[in-house]
């Protein structure tokens, strides 16, 4: 992920996990270790979009489904997988082989956190900061298409205590199987549930 998507990620966990549409620059700067600069730089698209609006002290979010979209549109999620293969074993049981330091996202977050199966999937993510206890579990096999991926996980993802609703969504969108747009949707509503829509 570029360092830009970690403001507009702990934008959306605001508005969507904790109902907070008030920000400030400097706190988002320091939050993630960045310039200030930079976190103007992440904001000004979002600004010119209509979808914060900029103060002297105090900012917000106007529209936090607009910039649901924008981070999905932006998001390229194939620069962060780490690894891929090919496993035999059905998606539940390669969920629940899964060593336990990982997060699911995508299908398996649907899954696995929200109860929500709106289709049949045949491809599990799950981000991961090291890959040695997934290969120990899933070997490479390379002679058939990956049904298996992880995906890095960036420094600050762990300061969430799971995964978020935006991350999963904006994971969902960059996905190429035909049924990811069903569980786009699915978490779409619970994402809408959440900020009153």
């Amino acid at each position: 992920m570029l360092k830009i998507e970690y403001v507009w990620r702990e934008l959306l966990y605001r508005a969507i996990e904790q109902r907070m549409i008030n920000f400030k620059i400097s706190d988002l700067a320091r939050s993630f270790g960045l310039s200030t600069s930079v976190v103007s730089h992440a904001l000004r698209p979002l600004r010119d979009l209509h979808i914060v609006e900029i103060g002297k002290n105090n900012s917000h979010i106007r529209d936090s489904e607009k910039l649901l979209f924008f981070w999905a549109t932006r998001r390229n999620l194939t620069k962060d997988i780490i690894y891929q293969t090919y496993s035999p074993i059905s998606v539940f049981e390669r969920e629940a082989a899964m060593p336990p330091e990982v997060s699911a996202t995508a299908y398996s977050a649907c899954h696995l956190y929200h109860q929500l199966v709106p289709a049949d999937y045949g491809e599990v993510y799950f981000y991961a900061q090291k890959i040695e206890e997934v290969q120990k579990r899933f070997p490479f096999v390379g002679k058939k298409n990956p049904n298996t991926f992880i995906l890095t996980q960036d420094r600050y993802f762990h300061q969430y205590k799971k995964i978020t609703l935006a991350q999963i969504f904006v994971d969902l969108w960059n996905l190429p199987e035909w049924y990811a747009k069903d569980f786009q949707e699915a978490i779409l509503v619970k994402i809408k549930e959440k900020i009153g829509l």
